[in-house]
């Protein structure tokens, strides 16, 4: 069965750091792509970070983020990491450990239950 628990969120004030993972088991970690997704109150769930399956490639979702937020994986640890620095309450929300796999055609898509990160002074 596919799991994926996220660690690390917390409240920090604004301009502090926050490293978020994610622990996958259930599937073959190294195939799979990661992203990490983050859904504040009353908005919808939006792309953060995507990391290739072998890592060697990322895309960030904005501006807002690119400069301030990386994502990172280890495939011998099945982990997949975000780290965000310079942290601005616009940041708050629940983050959220996706991922994403193609067998047979089909894609399959699976949600951690998401860590609450707060952001303020």
């Amino acid at each position: 069965q596919v799991q994926l628990v996220e660690s690390g969120g917390g409240l920090v004030q604004p301009g502090g750091s926050l490293a978020l993972s994610c622990a996958a088991s259930g599937f073959t970690f190294s195939s799979g792509v990661m992203s990490w997704y983050r859904q504040a109150p009353g908005k919808e769930r939006e792309l953060v970070a995507v990391i290739s399956s072998a890592g060697g490639s990322t895309t960030y979702a904005d501006s807002a983020v690119k400069g301030r937020f990386t994502i990172s994986r280890d495939n011998a640890k099945n982990t997949v990491y975000l780290q965000m620095n310079s942290l601005e309450p616009e940041d708050t929300a629940v983050y959220y450990c996706h991922a994403e796999r193609r067998l047979w055609g089909i894609e399959y898509r699976y949600w951690g239950q998401g860590t609450q990160v707060t952001v303020s002074s």
